[in-house]
């Protein structure tokens, strides 16, 4: 997933980062509230992790300026205050869960998994679609109950699609869903990630379905045993 980290403190900024990227996320980084800001009006991501002591703008800000633009991205907020009142007014501004600095690695990673499975109406740590059950803690996909041997970004295309289950994945979500901002990438190396999932999702009867000039779609598989 696309991930704006908006954190002036480089030291901690990197680990985050490095945690973030361990799990298969792709991470921009955004050292003031006004780059924030600029990056939000221009960009589309899947979270933002916010904090709040930020220079130029302070996070409260640019959260405010985010839903006045009607984004329904989620945001977690990172702060030291840890007052109720601040608390009440990151919610009240929009924000979508709040984690009070210092922090675990591990928490912080626990709770981007569950914001992104709730923008997604699925509450659980496990996605499940026909004999596919996908394990977003460990990153490992089942097909009735047997690993399957998937690459990581094999790993993370069949994660879009089946958390947009229904929904047609453009080839374009897909690069940005795949790639970091600095990498090159092309349409191209999605077909060939769908192909290879194609053949180990033979048996399983799930079908990646091409919408000819849009992208692709999940299908529910026509036999489940």
């Amino acid at each position: 997933m696309r991930i704006l980290l908006v954190e002036d403190d480089a030291m901690l900024a990197e680990a985050m980062t490095r945690a973030l990227k361990h799990s298969a996320h792709q991470v921009q980084r955004a050292a003031s509230g006004q780059e924030a800001d600029r990056a939000l009006a221009t960009n589309e991501y899947d979270l933002v992790l916010l904090d709040v002591g930020l220079p130029q703008m302070d996070g409260f800000e640019v959260l405010k300026r985010l839903r006045a633009r009607r984004s329904k991205v989620p945001v977690l907020v990172l702060t030291v205050r840890d007052s109720v009142e601040d608390r009440v007014a990151g919610l009240d501004l929009g924000a979508d869960d709040y984690l009070t600095k210092p922090f675990e690695l591990s928490e912080l990673e626990a709770r981007v998994r569950a914001l992104i499975r709730r923008s997604h109406s699925n509450a659980s740590a496990e996605i499940v679609h026909g004999p596919l059950r996908l394990d977003t803690v460990g990153r490992r996909l089942f097909c009735r109950g047997q690993p399957l041997e998937l690459s990581a970004r094999e790993l993370s295309v069949v994660e879009l699609l089946m958390l947009r289950e229904g929904r047609v994945v453009t080839k374009q979500q897909i690069v940005d869903h795949l790639y970091g901002w600095e990498d090159t990438s092309s349409s191209n190396a999605v077909e060939v990630f769908v192909y290879r999932l194609r053949r180990k999702l033979e048996t399983s009867g799930v079908d990646i379905r091409t919408v000819r000039g849009m992208g692709y779609l999940i299908e529910k598989p026509t036999n489940v045993t």
